[in-house]
């Protein structure tokens, strides 16, 4: 069987198991962006493939959160947890390559996306190696940020990101979660028993998710915490170039004085 033909069965997959049609634009977008080109193994399959030890969404966590997140051509977009880059993707289809921009604090994971995307013809899309919890100041305000990691709430650099009108969408929760989405709201009439932080409310709730919780700078994968171990390690892949501590760089004084 073609891809085509997977795709078109993975996507009445999704319908079946969401137990409700796909918006116009997700749809289009599952159609367009080819799967295989993000998942080398069983690219189609719907089983769950987002626990805990893989950077791969399950097909339909994808389509809840991108669904929840209600993004339309030419939004300013924000993804925390680049991942493989396949819900990028879909959402560059949805607002625009160029509209879009992405975040991992995983170095070799925005290796991995950028490489993934320019594949799929949308190397326009922005993705950095920052801590996703400040978000990417330098491009905001955004008018969606979606959340590809586990939280409690977002943090507040995201929530100071977000343009007026704008909405996050994320899993809230710990093992298992609930997709939420939030919008500013006064802090009149506000419901106590929403778990939306301070200043928001949840518009939608989808779900259930199992994703993995938001790391801090040190906890992403392949890096040592131990300051010995680690600079060791670099010394030794340096070899004979790498320093010691007492050498410096030759200083012309003349040019200096």
């Amino acid at each position: 069987m073609d891809e085509a033909s997977l795709r078109a069965d993975m996507i009445e997959g999704l319908e079946h198991e969401l137990g409700e049609p796909l918006g116009a634009a997700v749809l289009t977008a599952l159609k367009r962006i080819p799967r295989e080109t993000f998942v080398d193994d069983s690219p189609y399959a719907n089983a769950a493939s987002d626990e805990a030890g893989t950077r791969v969404l399950a097909p339909a966590t994808a389509v809840r959160l991108i669904t929840a997140l209600d993004a339309a051509e030419g939004d300013d977009v924000l993804v925390v947890g680049a991942g493989v880059g396949y819900s990028v993707a879909l959402l560059a289809e949805i607002a625009g390559a160029r509209h879009v921009h992405a975040v991992d604090i995983d170095r070799e994971a925005v290796s991995i996306a950028r490489s993934n995307l320019s594949a799929a013809g949308h190397d326009a899309v922005l993705v950095d190696r920052r801590d996703g919890a400040n978000g990417l100041p330098e491009y905001a305000p955004y008018d969606r940020i979606l959340l590809e990691a586990a939280v409690l709430e977002p943090p507040r650099a995201l929530r100071e990101q977000l343009a007026d009108g704008g909405r996050i969408v994320y899993p809230r929760g710990n093992a298992v979660q609930t997709v939420a989405a939030i919008e500013a709201a006064s802090e009149t009439g506000a419901d106590p028993d929403d778990d939306a932080p301070r200043g928001f409310r949840t518009v939608e709730t989808a779900g259930p998710a199992r994703l993995q919780p938001m790391l801090v700078d040190g906890e992403q994968r392949g890096v040592e915490r131990n300051r010995t171990r680690r600079e060791d390690a670099e010394r030794a892949e340096q070899g004979h170039f790498a320093r010691h501590g007492w050498e410096q760089e030759w200083i012309d004084w003349d040019d200096r004085l």
